[in-house]
Protein backbone atom coordinates (compact mmCIF):
# COMPACT_ATOMS: atom_id res chain seq x y z
CA UNK A 1 0.00 0.00 0.00
CA UNK A 2 2.94 2.42 0.47
CA UNK A 3 4.61 1.67 -2.93
CA UNK A 4 1.42 2.69 -4.00
CA UNK A 5 1.26 5.65 -2.39
CA UNK A 6 4.51 6.54 -3.43
CA UNK A 7 3.73 5.55 -7.27
CA UNK A 8 0.62 7.76 -7.59
CA UNK A 9 2.37 10.84 -5.79
CA UNK A 10 4.71 10.63 -8.27
CA UNK A 11 2.34 10.42 -10.77
CA UNK A 12 0.53 13.49 -10.15
CA UNK A 13 3.59 15.33 -9.13
CA UNK A 14 4.85 14.52 -12.89
CA UNK A 15 0.97 15.63 -13.87
CA UNK A 16 1.24 19.11 -11.68
CA UNK A 17 4.77 19.70 -13.14
CA UNK A 18 2.94 19.74 -16.85
CA UNK A 19 0.08 21.35 -15.79
CA UNK A 20 2.08 24.26 -14.37
CA UNK A 21 4.10 24.84 -17.24
CA UNK A 22 1.80 25.17 -19.64
CA UNK A 23 -0.09 27.92 -17.75
CA UNK A 24 0.19 31.61 -18.74
CA UNK A 25 2.23 33.50 -16.57
CA UNK A 26 -0.06 36.19 -14.43
CA UNK A 27 2.95 38.11 -13.14
CA UNK A 28 5.43 40.40 -15.08
CA UNK A 29 8.75 38.37 -15.53
CA UNK A 30 10.22 37.29 -18.31
CA UNK A 31 7.00 35.69 -19.71
CA UNK A 32 4.80 38.74 -19.92
CA UNK A 33 6.53 39.65 -23.63
CA UNK A 34 4.97 36.55 -24.89
CA UNK A 35 1.59 35.86 -22.90
CA UNK A 36 0.02 38.27 -25.58
CA UNK A 37 0.33 35.74 -28.53
CA UNK A 38 -1.41 32.77 -26.24
CA UNK A 39 -4.89 34.32 -25.86
CA UNK A 40 -5.38 34.86 -29.82
CA UNK A 41 -6.59 31.34 -30.16
CA UNK A 42 -7.32 29.80 -26.61
CA UNK A 43 -10.53 29.27 -24.87
CA UNK A 44 -10.86 32.19 -22.33
CA UNK A 45 -12.11 29.59 -19.52
CA UNK A 46 -8.95 27.25 -19.96
CA UNK A 47 -6.80 29.34 -17.59
CA UNK A 48 -9.71 29.02 -14.90
CA UNK A 49 -9.50 25.23 -15.74
CA UNK A 50 -5.74 24.91 -15.20
CA UNK A 51 -5.56 26.53 -12.14
CA UNK A 52 -8.21 24.92 -10.22
CA UNK A 53 -6.64 21.61 -11.34
CA UNK A 54 -3.61 22.50 -10.42
CA UNK A 55 -5.13 23.58 -6.51
CA UNK A 56 -6.87 20.39 -6.50
CA UNK A 57 -3.68 18.10 -7.69
CA UNK A 58 -1.33 19.68 -4.80
CA UNK A 59 -4.44 19.21 -2.49
CA UNK A 60 -4.51 15.72 -3.70
CA UNK A 61 -0.81 14.82 -3.42
CA UNK A 62 -0.43 16.80 0.71
CA UNK A 63 -3.38 14.27 1.42
CA UNK A 64 -1.87 11.28 -0.29
CA UNK A 65 1.48 12.09 1.52
CA UNK A 66 -0.40 12.65 4.90
CA UNK A 67 -1.86 9.27 4.27
CA UNK A 68 1.33 7.80 3.22
CA UNK A 69 3.56 8.72 6.35
CA UNK A 70 -0.02 7.17 8.35
CA UNK A 71 0.61 3.83 6.32
CA UNK A 72 4.20 3.38 6.86
CA UNK A 73 4.10 4.14 10.73
CA UNK A 74 0.72 1.56 10.39
CA UNK A 75 3.31 -1.24 8.96
CA UNK A 76 6.16 -0.28 11.21
CA UNK A 77 4.02 -0.76 14.12
CA UNK A 78 2.86 -4.09 12.88
CA UNK A 79 6.08 -5.83 11.95
CA UNK A 80 7.26 -4.84 15.86
CA UNK A 81 10.42 -3.61 13.48
CA UNK A 82 12.43 -0.13 12.68
CA UNK A 83 13.32 0.52 9.30
CA UNK A 84 15.62 -1.95 7.00
CA UNK A 85 18.67 0.05 7.47
CA UNK A 86 18.98 -0.41 11.24
CA UNK A 87 17.53 -3.88 10.24
CA UNK A 88 20.66 -4.84 8.00
CA UNK A 89 23.14 -2.98 10.32
CA UNK A 90 21.93 -5.27 12.88
CA UNK A 91 22.49 -8.31 10.75
CA UNK A 92 25.78 -7.42 9.71
CA UNK A 93 27.15 -6.99 13.08
CA UNK A 94 25.56 -10.28 13.96
CA UNK A 95 26.89 -11.85 11.37
CA UNK A 96 30.86 -10.19 11.99
CA UNK A 97 30.61 -11.58 15.43
CA UNK A 98 29.42 -15.06 14.86
CA UNK A 99 32.19 -15.19 12.18
CA UNK A 100 34.92 -13.88 14.48
CA UNK A 101 34.34 -15.00 17.69
CA UNK A 102 36.43 -12.61 20.43
CA UNK A 103 39.28 -14.46 21.30
CA UNK A 104 40.79 -13.55 25.13
CA UNK A 105 44.09 -12.65 25.72
CA UNK A 106 46.81 -15.00 27.91
CA UNK A 107 47.29 -13.94 31.43
CA UNK A 108 50.64 -12.76 31.89
CA UNK A 109 52.36 -13.98 35.22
Amino acid sequence: MYTFLIVLITVIAVLLTFLVLIQNSKGGGLASGFASGNQVMGAPRTADFLEKSTWWLIALIVVLSILAVGVKKGQQAEGGHGSAIVEQVEDATSALEAAAPIQEEPAQD
